[in-house]
């Protein structure tokens, strides 16, 4: 007997693997409302709707009686080989029933899910997925696989904010690479992510330790690999107030780096060194705009929207920093009308952003109330880089709204 919500799993998988509609598969016979309920388990299958539904496919009623195993190894195949949110939802469908398979099944399962949600900017779903497949790893044994989940479960953790674990996380990966003697690959991968973590967290010798260890792995490429390591570690200079030296190593990537290997890594140097130009002192407001421009430029070839929200929230920035107050506040409110999907510390800094206009506006207890608040979070979160530089931002921004209370005293 055909059960639900089996049933309603098989039928979507056999009709997406053909790439037919609701609309074609139902024909004349069958309603797309009932087709649909049929598919999402809503409504138990009668003899006559699994003949119909048989016949428009073209194949016997007993196949849509299939077992687990195999049903997961045909949706695996099926998402690798055709990347959309439909098979993907199979994929998550199939992986909820699929305990006690084949484990590694489950582990390239679980990875292709995480990989969905990270494209759709849904970090906690993403997480969810990332943690069960650490445990998985642990389950399986294999230091590679150990590696490289923990690697992608730190990058997940970071990205929400959750520093002391996204610390563990990484540093738990690297030692692996390093005790089982893994590849430079997932070594340098590895180290990417602990890099950044370690600078959050305010571990910044261990950070710079690790940044030149991963220099030297990747030294003598060009590739997606050594372009990354280059903005970390440029990124870590930064941090650190080195500005000169991160310039140089960003527009040694620049320079370097062939745009038609990932223009997406491309893209984030640009925003990355127009972020530089921004937080150098003085700041560099017409350099900063130039990089923005060449992003721009080449953003209808590789668009996402977590880009378009990253240069919005650069463009603002700038607004900010040539003293056009009224274009920032109406860029941020364009931000504030779309679902982010920028990581943690973007979004935090969009936030400081706003309290900044606030005091600049007048507002002055309550943009410094929203800044104590926000840095108070971040040290809570042992984000400790956070939270030095928004109560450095907010100390500058108090001095740049009384010196301006002064000027208009007296003009």
């Amino acid at each position: 007997m055909l059960e639900q919500p089996s049933f309603g799993r098989r039928l979507r998988q056999l009709r997406t693997e053909r790439g037919l509609s609701q609309a074609v598969l139902a024909g004349d016979g069958m309603s797309t409302g009932y087709l649909s309920r049929l598919e999402s388990g809503a409504r138990q299958p009668t003899k006559r709707a699994v003949a119909h539904l048989a016949g428009q496919l073209g194949i016997s009623p007993s196949e849509f009686e299939v077992s687990r195993a195999t049903s997961l190894a045909q949706i695996l195949s099926l998402a690798t080989s055709l990347e959309s949110d439909e098979t993907s939802e199979l994929l998550a469908d199939a992986v909820r029933s699929a305990h006690g398979q084949d484990p590694m099944l489950r582990w390239q399962a679980l990875w292709l899910l995480g990989q969905w949600k990270r494209r759709h900017g849904d970090s906690a779903g993403e997480r969810d997925y990332l943690e069960q497949l650490v445990t998985l790893s642990e389950e399986i044994g294999l230091a590679e696989l150990r590696a490289r989940a923990l690697t992608q479960f730190a990058r997940s953790l970071r990205v929400l904010g959750e520093i002391v674990p996204a610390v563990e996380a990484a540093g738990t990966a690297h030692r692996l690479t390093v005790d089982q003697s893994l590849s430079s690959q997932d070594r340098a991968a590895t180290l990417l992510v602990l890099v950044s973590v370690e600078a959050e967290a305010g571990r910044m010798p261990d950070a710079r330790r690790h940044a030149d260890e991963l220099t030297v792995l990747v030294k003598g490429r060009s590739d997606t690999l050594w372009a990354e390591a280059l903005w970390t570690a440029g990124a870590l200079k930064v941090r650190l107030g080195e500005f000169a030296a991160a310039q140089v190593l960003f527009q040694e990537a620049l320079d370097g780096f062939d745009s038609r290997e990932n223009l997406t890594i491309w893209l984030r140097l640009r925003i990355a060194m127009a972020e530089l130009h921004l937080q150098k002192l003085p700041p560099e407001p017409d350099a900063a705009q130039r990089c923005i421009e060449a992003a721009e430029a080449a953003l209808p070839f590789a668009s996402t929207p977590a880009l378009e929200q990253s240069l919005t929230a650069l463009r603002a920035r700038l607004a900010f920093h040539e003293g056009r107050l009224t274009d920032a506040r109406a860029l941020l409110e364009r931000l504030g009308r779309t679902e982010l999907r920028l990581p943690y510390q973007s979004r935090i800094r969009l936030e400081v952003l706003g309290h900044q206009l606030s005091i600049l506006g007048g507002e002055e207890d309550e943009g410094l109330a929203g800044l104590q608040r926000l840095a108070e979070q971040a040290q809570e979160n042992s984000n400790i880089n956070l939270a030095a530089e928004i109560w450095r931002l907010a100390a500058e921004c108090l001095m740049r709204a009384r010196g301006k209370a002064r000027d208009d005293a007296k003009d």
